[in-house]
């Protein structure tokens, strides 16, 4: 007879302490970025945001002696990860502005839906029958969402749901470098890349808002609010199955709208709710499906 170590029964206790963390930067962003409208488009956030994560990147892999894993092979993957998550964190900054938060992150968790039905094309796997039921149950919850025809579709809700896309783009990217690459790496280019990408976009109305007094620590907080979502979400992922993490995930859901109906009074609208559950229930099945599998 083999003998089984004993299991760690704290792994759920620790993904839920990493989800938490990264709830709340997720949270933090959408509100810092409401706040900043007024003052620096999207573009200066991005800008301003990857300047705070390089030295935050540069800062952690020196101090963790991770610098040397620092490389410029497959820069390729890196330029075209981070074209699709500069677009997609745009577009997901400016519709936190025009419409309700509940909406934008609703619509952001048709990302994993989106992943499933491009990963044929660009990591060729298979297209289940899983998958495709996954989709169409995640389009049912976009149309709850969206309410087509109770109003004309705004711009916002149309480019949070290309937000999803490019996020998804951008999922598939990172899990090709994930193969030749480390997690030190890929920040420490996902934040130079979208430095140069900033630069070369700050100016296109002739027109730059630097910080200020004010604006600084909210940029501040996009900077280092935007790695630790990712180092938050990537160490929960690493400790226990994505059929527990992505339920937790989903809990930015209801806070969100929490935030949004306190801090800035917009309503819980009903359908976003069940169209966001349908959403995550498409999501779930996929995953809970691929994990049996």
């Amino acid at each position: 007879m083999v003998e089984v170590g004993p299991t760690d029964n704290t792994q759920p206790l620790k993904a839920a302490a990493w989800m938490t963390g990264g709830i709340a930067s997720f949270s933090a962003m959408a509100v810092a970025g409401r706040e900043l409208a007024d003052v620096h488009d999207t573009f200066e956030m991005m800008l301003f945001r990857s300047v705070v994560g390089i030295v935050l990147v540069v800062v952690i892999a020196g101090a963790l002696g991770r610098l040397g894993e620092i490389s410029t092979r497959r820069m390729d993957l890196h330029i075209g990860r981070n074209i699709f998550h500069f677009t997609g964190q745009n577009l997901w900054f400016y519709a936190v502005t025009v419409i309700p938060l509940a909406q934008v992150f609703a619509l952001e968790f048709t990302s994993p839906i989106w992943v499933a039905l491009l990963a044929p094309l660009v990591l060729g796997e298979k297209l289940t029958r899983v998958r495709i039921l996954s989709a169409v149950l995640g389009f049912i919850g976009v149309l709850l969402v969206a309410q087509p025809g109770a109003e004309p579709v705004s711009p916002g809700i149309l480019l949070a749901a290309l937000a999803a896309m490019c996020f998804a783009a951008t999922f598939l990217f990172t899990k090709k470098l994930t193969r030749v690459a480390s997690i030190t790496c890929i920040l420490f280019w996902l934040t130079v890349v979208q430095a140069v990408i900033g630069v070369l976009f700050v100016f296109w109305d002739g027109v730059v808002a630097w910080p200020t007094a004010a604006t600084l620590p909210w940029l501040v907080l996009i900077g280092c609010a935007g790695l630790f979502a990712h180092l938050c979400v990537t160490n929960a992922l690493a400790i226990a199955p994505a059929t527990l993490v992505v339920p937790m995930d989903f809990l930015r859901l209801p806070l969100i709208a929490v935030v949004g109906m306190v801090i800035y009074g917009e309503p819980l609208n009903a359908l976003v709710i069940a169209g966001a559950v349908i959403i995550f229930a498409a999501n779930y099945l996929n995953i809970w499906t691929e994990t049996r599998r």
